[in-house]
C-alpha cells in the first residue's frame, strides 16, 4: 500500500501512532518513548520504500527490515496490522502470555519481522549478514535496519559499521533513531556520540542527517541512498522521544519504559484524534 502524498503520510503516522498507544495503553505499560519517536520512519520507509507483499512475507528477493532497538516492537506491529498481515485485533494482545506480539521484536512468533533483536547491538551486524546473502543471491533486495543512539554505545555496532563498509554493501541502509535519550539518561552525558555524522562517515559510510518528525526529509534521504554505490548509507534522524503525544514527551527525560493509566490512555488517544487521519 503505497503512499504518494505527504500530507497523506503525516496522517498515516498519526493513525500509527494512535494503534501503537491504543496497544500499550491497553496493556497499560510499554516502551513509549522509543515506539512514538521511530514511527515517522517506519512509515515512510513500509509505505513508500519496501518491496515486500503483506500476504506473502517470505517472498523471495523482498526487502528486509532488522529493527535492532527492538523495544520499539509495537510499532513495528501497528504497521503490519494496518497493513494486513494480521489482524488488527492482535495488537490488543499485546506482551500477554501466549502472544505472537512479544514486547521486543521476534521472527519466530511474529510474521513480517525479518529478524529477532532485542539484545542491543546485535541487529546492525545481522543486517550486515543479510545483506551479504543478498549480494551472494544477487536477488536485488534492500536491507533496512533501524538502531537507537544508546544502543550505539555498543562496539558491535562499530565492527558491523567497520565491516559493511569493507564489503561495500550499497544494498544497506541504516537509520540511527537519536532521540538523545536512553534507558539511564541523556546520551550526551553518559557516552556522547556526536559528532555522529564524522563519526559514520569516517567509517566508511554514505551519511545524511536530517529532522526524524519530517516525512519528506525522511523520503529524500532514503531515495538519495537507493542511489549511492559501493558504500552503505546510515541516515541519522534527529527525532523527540514520545513525539506526538504532549504529556508524553513531556516526560522525554524518562520516558523509555513507563505506566499508562487509563485516564492517560483515554488522553492520549483523544489527542491523537484531534491531528486527524
Amino acid at each position: 500500500m503505497r503512499i504518494d502524498n505527504y500530507n497523506d503520510l503525516e496522517k498515516k503516522c498519526r493513525e500509527i501512532r494512535y494503534l501503537t498507544f491504543d496497544a500499550i495503553g491497553n496493556l497499560g505499560v510499554g516502551h513509549l518513548g522509543g515506539c512514538l519517536s521511530a514511527i515517522d520512519a517506519l512509515v515512510v520507509l513500509y509505505y513508500r520504500h519496501m518491496n515486500i507483499d503483506p500476504k506473502n512475507v517470505k517472498m523471495e528477493g523482498r526487502d528486509r527490515f532488522v529493527l535492532s532497538k527492538a523495544h520499539a516492537g509495537p510499532a513495528l506491529y501497528s504497521i503490519l496490522a494496518d497493513l494486513g498481515v494480521f489482524d488488527k485485533k492482535e495488537l490488543y494482545t499485546l506482551n500477554q502470555i501466549d502472544t505472537n506480539l512479544p514486547s521486543h521484536a521476534d521472527m519466530v512468533r511474529t510474521p513480517g519481522i525479518d529478524m529477532t533483536a532485542g539484545s542491543l547491538g546485535q541487529g546492525l551486524s545481522c543486517a550486515v549478514g543479510i545483506a551479504i546473502g543478498s549480494k551472494i543471491k544477487k536477488d536485488n533486495a534492500r536491507i533496512y535496519c533501524m538502531i537507537g543512539d544508546g544502543e550505539s554505545n555498543e562496539g558491535q555496532i562499530w565492527e558491523a559499521a567497520m565491516y559493511a563498509a569493507h564489503m561495500k554493501l550499497d544494498n544497506l541502509i541504516a537509520f540511527t533513531d537519536h532521540n538523545k535519550m536512553q534507558l539511564d539518561g541523556q546520551t550526551s552525558e553518559i557516552n556522547d556520540l556526536e559528532p555522529l555524522v564524522n563519526k559514520w562517515t569516517s567509517f566508511g559510510w554514505n551519511t545524511y542527517r536530517v529532522d526524524g518528525h519530517d516525512v519528506k526529509a525522511i523520503d529524500e534521504a532514503i531515495t538519495k541512498a537507493k542511489e549511492v554505490k559501493g558504500k552503505p548509507s546510515m541516515i541519522i534522524l534527529d527525532t523527540i522521544k514520545g513525539k506526538g503525544i504532549s504529556f508524553i514527551e513531556a516526560k522525554w527525560m524518562n520516558n523509555h519504559n513507563i505506566n499508562v493509566t487509563p485516564e492517560e490512555h483515554k488522553a492520549g488517544l483523544e489527542e491523537l484524534l484531534k491531528g486527524g487521519f
